[in-house]
């Protein structure tokens, strides 16, 4: 029924934001735990720092990528209200 609403543009605003906000925090915790992980291994093999940093650094596009479209999904959300 909630699914029905939201398509047809009757979703509550502040219901949209609360949403977002919901979902901005798998985001949060997925780049905390990225960058942990790099420092982790950069203490247990400092050789490796490059390789691992290059990765983080592309993982942390990745998952930023999915608190944009969140931050989307919001504004379409509430574009007809």
């Amino acid at each position: 029924m909630v699914a029905q609403e939201a398509f047809n543009g009757n979703i509550n605003p502040g219901l949209a934001a609360i949403g977002y906000g919901l979902a901005a925090i798998g985001p949060g915790i997925g780049v905390g735990l990225i960058f942990s992980s790099v420092i982790s291994g950069t203490a247990r093999q400092p050789e490796a720092r490059g390789v691992l940093l290059g990765l983080a650094w592309t993982t942390f596009a990745i998952v930023e990528v999915l608190a944009l479209i969140g931050f989307v999904v919001y504004f379409i959300a509430t574009a007809g209200a």
